[in-house]
């Protein structure tokens, strides 16, 4: 954790490593998480909640750097009546050139939501909860959004987020 810089700050710096933009809260949320379990991450706390790795200080801290003006959000109503938020760095401050974190993350962010949210909640089964099969517990916690190759597709993106440089390696579950 750096403790140099506020947790606003540090909010901002994983859009910025993101390429600048980050479509949804649970993408922002599992973008972090591997950040973090690579070594690359901004020293953020995660626990299992509905969608998977959840950081309430995350949470916290993308509203401050929204409040502080360091990202943009934008918020918008879905076709079937949700919300979802669109971050933006306000500026490319502190951006670091292409190296681990900024590859991570902007390739993270490219994934459809659904297999990024199913991808980060097996390693977090595996990591912090223990099982030895991360993927079928997956299967079994979300079945709607497991089915029709999804989970397929989630093993196939970790896969090749797990082939990106890093201090740490995503581990291998799949």
């Amino acid at each position: 954790m750096q403790t140099n810089r506020s947790d606003r700050e540090r909010a901002a710096q994983i859009v910025r490593d993101a390429g600048g933009r980050i479509v949804g809260r649970t993408r922002m949320q599992k973008i972090a998480f591997l950040l973090e379990l690579t070594g690359l991450g901004e020293g953020f706390h995660f626990e299992y909640k509905h969608y998977g790795p959840y950081s309430d200080e995350l949470t916290k801290a993308i509203r401050a750097a929204a409040a502080f003006g360091l990202v943009n959000v934008d918020e918008q109503q879905t076709s079937w009546g949700g919300w979802y938020s669109t971050y933006s760095a306000a500026d490319q401050r502190g951006k670091l050139s292409l190296k681990e974190p900024v590859s991570l993350a902007m390739e993270a962010a490219k994934l459809d939501p659904v297999e990024l949210e199913l991808a980060a909640t097996a390693a977090y089964l595996k990591i912090f909860e223990g099982y030895d099969d991360p993927w079928s517990e997956t299967a079994r916690r979300k079945p709607e959004k497991a089915a029709n190759g999804r989970l397929e597709s989630a093993k196939a993106a970790y896969r090749q987020l797990m082939s990106i440089e890093a201090p740490r390696r995503l581990p291998n579950i799949v």
